[in-house]
């Protein structure tokens, strides 16, 4: 059975057990390579180099660097929805045992040494907003969803609507840490600052809204 084109994944997909190996391998070898050199830098050549392919596999594949990119893109976002639901469903069942998840493993998956997601969106060529839109909407769901048993501990008058704001402003201070030029990457410094994360989105959720 040869390997067909799949509309959806805008790249010809693998159809045999070895022609997912040598994806996986070539898609592995491109984050590698991309995270060494740059985006700029990266070539077909040199992640074949990398994988252990030839550059004839590659295009079988791919029509160029732009697909196989953003074939990167969407292994490294599914990824990091992967790891959050696995971080959740291994969670403390309370409050601050899933917001304490939540933000580790999502802090993690932003900062990780590995992570290119900062150099795929300045990557203009390659359309990842409609792949990052999906993966935020889904990461925002996770936490609605492991959360909302909880929902007796808010003290807010919209539990639901603070819930909502606490996921928002998570994400955004997560996905800030990732661009950071300085940001910590030594063990002590991320864990204390996803625990500060977490214990700001408590007292939010455990605050009663103000009198007006």
């Amino acid at each position: 059975m040869t390997d067909e084109p799949d509309p959806q994944a805008h790249y010809r997909q693998p159809r045999q057990a070895r022609s997912a190996a040598t994806l996986a391998r070539v898609l592995e070898a491109a984050e590698e390579l991309a995270f060494d050199i740059g985006l700029e830098q990266l070539t077909i050549t040199g992640v074949a180099e990398r994988a252990g392919v030839s550059v004839g596999s590659i295009y079988r594949r791919f029509d160029g660097k732009d697909q196989l990119l953003a074939a990167l893109t969407d292994r490294m976002l599914h990824q990091r929805e992967t790891d959050l639901a696995d971080a959740l469903r291994t969670a403390e069942p309370t409050l601050p045992g899933v917001l304490h998840a939540y933000t580790d493993a999502l802090l993690r998956s932003f900062t990780s040494t590995r992570s290119l997601f900062p150099y795929l969106l300045r990557a203009h060529e390659i359309d990842v907003l409609d792949r990052g839109a999906r993966t935020i909407t889904e990461v925002h769901r996770l936490l609605i969803d492991a959360a909302t048993p909880h929902t007796g501990d808010i003290r807010r008058d919209d539990p639901g609507a603070a819930l909502d704001a606490v996921a928002r402003a998570l994400l955004g201070a997560c996905f800030h840490n990732s661009v950071r030029p300085d940001r910590p990457a030594d063990e002590p410094t991320m864990r204390r600052y996803a625990d500060e994360l977490a214990e700001m989105g408590l007292a939010y959720l455990r605050t009663p809204d103000r009198e007006h």
